[in-house]
């Protein structure tokens, strides 16, 4: 379809010198495009119009059509653009200086019509005209104690460094350094050792393709390591300073790590964990100190990792542009209006939104500096100099020194703003550069936000510099990437290469122990590799990045997040034994169908997810691989290589909590007692499988977000996380309309019902159990192979598929005795996993003959209910809604 003309958008490719790459489907109808006439127009100042008769006063370049499409090494780098019309540019040695201004490509019929016409991307150009960029050191390094600062800016006419040095006011007008540009784009200026914690922008001389013309852009430094309040400047920072180094940090060793399969994680926002603790003092409730204070919410997490945690992974905490940081100008509800509305009141949610002006809370998907911590998790008095820094390096040497690893939630898919944006840094240093288009040569905003093409040499750098300078100066152990199906698979292994380069004797820190992870969801302008091999489910294997399953997740929990009916069952929540009667479930046999191929993608869970994994299916009766076991009816719920490519979870801070998810989906008249249970069975799945296994902060204790199922501008009213294990948080009305409403018909009658809200008891009962879980994960390393072969010798399901099988009920035995043996105590454990809310007797053949007992953890441990398991030569009594794990001993 013919694109109506924008000069605003960016429709063409430079993708080498001597080749634009240019979209046929944006010509009218029917065009053949050698019969047209094309020029390449260049204006250092801006103002090309189309429509302006010769002489032009800018410069023009007449193009030429090239038979066929782009040469195939092109190609190979842009595949996206297979069907364009490929231009040849003639030799032009003014080239850096052509891009520094306006740059459109026009198409005329022989009448001199205009056909088409667009701005150009020439991203790809850049990368070529200035390799050596990638090398350079960004932001500020110090040598022989004076602060060098570059950026890097290859478009720009000119940069300079707008100083305010210690004791000058920022109402003062800057001290003004002309900047000196270098061959690689970069610009650079060497300062004093008295520019130290000083104040500074850039100013950027550029053209503007958002505006149309050269402006000067004072913007902060994308390298910043130090930011002032609400971060208006960059900061002259020595992140090498004593003085930022607290000694919790510096001398706490980091908790090691045998493999990354071993990791559980606890995920968490740093506001959520003490915004509502009153045993930590008011003036640190919410930031990075109250890691360090021994208060209920340390406590917690000393008993987690006590029992078998390992990892805390936080949400963002690099600087971000949603939270005001100034506590005193923060806008909140009315806590009092908020406590007295009814539990199904649509009161709250609109006080929140209503007071959102300058919030306090926000989950930070929205980067805007991504190597300085968030101002708004400092306490008051760290927020200026180099406060941030101190605090956040505070933060994880506690949770070192409570034997908790730290793995950071990083964002580099996208930016929350682009063009002449008041938070768009890098696209005011080099306009067009940073962002990816979508086909109207728009830039993409399938993230919801604009799109960061890390594909672009620069970019790519920016994300690896950044995940380095947390590990390097920070000492964080592991990152997990938001959104990871945007970047590429060469992005990820850049990364990698990056940190396992990193050495104790060098860096201080061993790189390789470094965990990475992430979303590895396939959709936008880049799904199915549409632009290169993406960092997805499936095309990781061998890299040690794993990527979160949602194959399991679904399984246990029954549907998928976007389901218009939120009462679809699964696994734990109901389908086995306790129908809700909503008709989305189906009939019995539907409901039966869909039960034993959770089953399958159950049991394949729990052996790594591995493609290559053979079982006989609980559903077909017959062997089947992993990547033979449907997902969705079209995709492979089998898709790693080894254990370590997956994460295993059953709920997140995305959608809505496990409590809350059996809520919806369970029987109404379900009690207390047997929601726990659920709890319980559903966490019990995925932690006591091979892959590492995360658990969202609170699902050990009943966290609701009374059904918010995205709680990212909710506000602590409804993020609510209590330590004192007494109030889980549900029933604090309506969540926000805006993600909401349409199932707000679902939730009235749910939030007003009492005996939905568990009980202090319910709580604690619920906590001490999955404290069993982590005791049991933690205490075989069988739970824990690694090694792929491992698993296929080891890991079996042997009533899946045969006369034994029972629906609602997976039984798995770790047997020790095949392969070489891994557990010195115990040669067999089989594990039990009841989802029918009455006991059931199991045969298990291959036991039979051997001694097998409830485990220790459990026999001793916090679930009365558990201790009725027995093994009768194997035959196996399990109560209902409950996972009983056996050991065979040596």
């Amino acid at each position: 379809m013919h694109t109506a003309i924008d000069l605003g958008l960016a429709r063409g490719h430079w993708v080498a010198p001597r080749t634009i790459a240019w979209p046929s489907d944006g010509l009218p109808p029917g065009t053949d495009p050698a019969t047209l006439d094309w020029t390449l127009h260049c204006s250092p100042d801006g103002g090309i119009d189309p429509d302006r008769r010769e002489p032009l006063p800018w410069t023009t370049v007449p193009l030429r059509v090239q038979p066929g499409s782009l040469p195939t090494p092109l190609l190979d780098e842009h595949p996206h653009l297979d069907a364009a019309v490929s231009l040849a540019v003639p030799d032009l040695p003014e080239l850096p200086d052509l891009l520094r201004g306006q740059v459109v490509v026009t198409a005329r019929h022989p009448n001199g019509q205009l056909a088409d016409a667009s701005g150009v991307q020439f991203a790809p150009l850049l990368d070529q005209l200035y390799p050596d960029a990638v090398r350079a050191s960004l932001g500020v390094t110090w040598v022989d104690g004076r602060p060098v600062l570059r950026v890097w800016a290859p478009t720009a006419h000119q940069v300079e460094l707008l100083l305010w040095e210690v004791g000058r006011s920022l109402e003062d007008a800057p001290e003004r350094v002309v900047m000196t540009a270098d061959a690689d784009g970069t610009w650079s200026t060497t300062g004093h050792a008295n520019w130290k914690d000083a104040r500074y922008l850039y100013a950027v001389t550029v053209f503007a393709p958002s505006f149309g013309r050269v402006v000067e852009n004072r913007v902060t430094d994308p390298y910043s390591i130090g930011l002032t309040l609400n971060s208006t400047h960059s900061l002259v920072l020595d992140v090498d300073d004593p003085a930022l180094k607290p000694a919790l940090w510096s001398d706490t060793p980091i908790p090691p790590l045998r493999h990354p399969v071993d990791q559980v994680v606890y995920e968490l926002h740093v506001r959520d964990f003490s915004r509502a603790d009153k045993t930590v003092p008011e003036e640190l409730r919410g930031t990075f100190a109250a890691f360090a204070v021994d208060s209920d919410g340390t406590r917690h997490l000393r008993r987690l990792a006590a029992a078998g945690l390992t990892s805390v992974q936080l949400l963002p905490i690099f600087d971000y542009s949603s939270v005001e940081e100034d506590p005193c100008r923060r806008t909140a509800p009315d806590e009092e209006r908020l406590k007295a509305a009814a539990p199904d009141s649509d009161e709250q949610q609109a006080h929140v939104i209503a007071a959102g002006e300058r919030p306090a809370f926000n989950w930070g998907y929205d980067p805007w500096h991504h190597q300085v911590p968030e101002g708004s998790l400092c306490s008051e008095a760290a927020i200026h100099a180099g406060g941030r820094v101190r605090e956040a390096r505070l933060m994880v040497g506690a949770l070192h020194a409570m034997g908790l690893r730290v793995v950071l939630d990083q964002v580099y898919n996208h930016t929350h703003a682009a063009g002449q944006g008041g938070t768009s840094v890098l696209d005011r240093i080099v306009p067009g550069y940073y962002h990816r288009r979508d086909e109207r040569g728009a830039i993409a905003t399938s993230t919801c936000c604009p799109n960061v093409a890390t594909e672009h040499t620069m970019a790519g750098k920016l994300m690896v510099d950044s995940v380095v300078h947390w590990v390097r100066h920070y000492h964080v152990d592991g990152f997990r990437f938001d959104l990871m199906g945007h970047h590429s698979r060469a992005n990820m292994l850049a990364v990698r290469a990056a940190l396992d380069a990193l050495t104790l004797e060098r860096d201080g820190v061993d790189g390789r122990a470094v965990t990475l992870y992430g979303e590895g969801w396939d959709f936008g302008e880049v799904a199915g590799n549409a632009r290169f091999v993406q960092a997805t489910q499936g095309q990781l294997a061998g890299t040690q990045i794993a990527t979160f399953s949602d194959r399991l997740r679904d399984a246990v929990r029954g549907g998928g997040p976007f389901d218009h009916d939120p009462r679809k069952q699964g696994f734990a929540t109901g389908l086995a034994g306790s129908p809700n009667g909503a008709a989305t479930n189906g009939d019995a046999d539907a409901q039966r169908d869909r039960l034993l191929g959770y089953t399958d993608i159950i049991q394949l869970g729990l052996a790594g997810n591995l493609r290559d994994f053979t079982f006989l299916s609980a559903r077909t009766r017959r062997p089947v691989r992993g990547d033979q076991v449907p997902y969705k009816g079209v995709l492979a719920a089998g898709y790693a290589e080894a254990p370590d490519e997956v994460i295993t979870y059953v709920d997140a801070h995305d959608n809505e909590t496990l409590f809350d998810a059996l809520t919806l989906k369970l029987p109404v008249d379900a009690p207390m007692a047997q929601r726990v249970r659920a709890n319980t069975l559903a966490l019990a799945v995925a932690t006591l499988g091979q892959s590492p296994v995360m658990w969202h902060a609170g699902t050990d204790f009943l966290r609701s977000k009374s059904l918010d199922r995205n709680s990212y501008t909710s506000g602590d009213w409804f993020n609510y996380l209590d330590f004192t294990l007494s109030d889980n948080g549900f029933g604090a009305g309506l969540p926000p309309a805006a993600d909401n409403a349409d199932k707000w018909v679902y939730m009235r009658p749910l939030l007003v019902d009492p005996a939905l809200k568990p009980s202090a008891a319910d709580m604690r009962l619920s906590h001490e159990m999955c404290l069993d879980l982590l005791r049991l994960r933690a205490s075989s390393p069988l739970f824990r192979l690694a090694d792929p072969a491992q698993v296929h010798v080891k890991v079996i399901f042997p009533v899946s598929g045969t006369w034994a099988q029972q629906p609602g009920v997976v039984v798995m035995v770790l047997d020790d005795t095949r392969g070489v043996p891994v557990d010195e105590r115990w040669a067999t454990l089989v594990v039990v996993f009841n989802a029918n809310p009455w006991p059931v007797r199991q045969l298990v053949p291959p036991v039979v003959g051997r001694p097998c007992r409830l485990h220790p953890v459990l026999a001793e441990g916090a679930d009365p209910v558990v201790r009725a398991s027995r093994c009768d030569d194997g035959q196996f009594s399990v109560p209902g809604l409950t996972t009983a794990v056996f050991v065979e001993p040596r």
